[in-house]
């Protein structure tokens, strides 16, 4: 074989290797940023309000109609007392800020789980939470955050939660690029 044909099979080996490098590079960039923006696209969707249709406007009474009749009284239950209708507020979970901003999540008697992990209650998609990152609990009538040593921590307030602590109502909690609270 020529010492031509040897640097020229040289340099072809070398144009290919680093064709190849740029291939590699050109998918892990592409990967690392479509993902990105489609998750953030898809969960603006899923947050973006529906909108209602208008309802249409009542009819004015002219002067050759008559006035709609007052819906009837429902009488007072027998045996004379007053009945009143008490409205129970249930605590909820209300993300103020990141990409599920405006979420309610209804607290019940079962504790809810927040990460990223497909099982949890409250799934955030954000890099800085970890698969099961908290948990919110009721423990005697009084709710409790609770961080599960995730790795970027949980913050009630401004301090760093370790381990269970009381969970009083409108107090940020920071998980990641989320902040939620408790709401009444």
């Amino acid at each position: 074989m020529s010492a031509l044909t040897l640097t020229l099979l040289r340099f072809g080996f070398l144009a290919l290797l680093w064709v190849f490098v740029l291939l590699i590079v050109l998918t892990l960039r592409r990967d690392v940023y479509s993902g990105t923006k489609v998750t953030t696209r898809r969960l603006r969707r899923k947050a973006a309000p529906v909108p209602q249709p208008a309802a249409p406007a009542p009819p004015v009474p002219g002067p050759n109609t008559l006035a709609p009749a007052a819906p009837p009284v429902p009488a007072p239950p027998r045996g004379g007392a007053v009945q009143r209708a008490s409205v129970l507020r249930q605590d909820q979970l209300v993300v103020t800020a990141g990409a599920l901003a405006g979420t309610t999540l209804p607290l019940g008697t079962s504790p809810v789980h927040i990460g990223r992990a497909p099982s949890n209650t409250l799934v955030l998609e954000d890099d800085y939470c970890s698969s099961r990152h908290a948990r919110v609990y009721r423990d005697n009538g009084q709710w409790f955050l609770e961080d599960l040593d995730s790795t970027n921590g949980t913050f009630l307030g401004q301090h760093r939660v370790s381990g269970a602590v009381p969970l009083p109502h409108g107090v940020p909690i920071r998980i990641g690029q989320s902040t939620l609270e408790l709401a009444r």
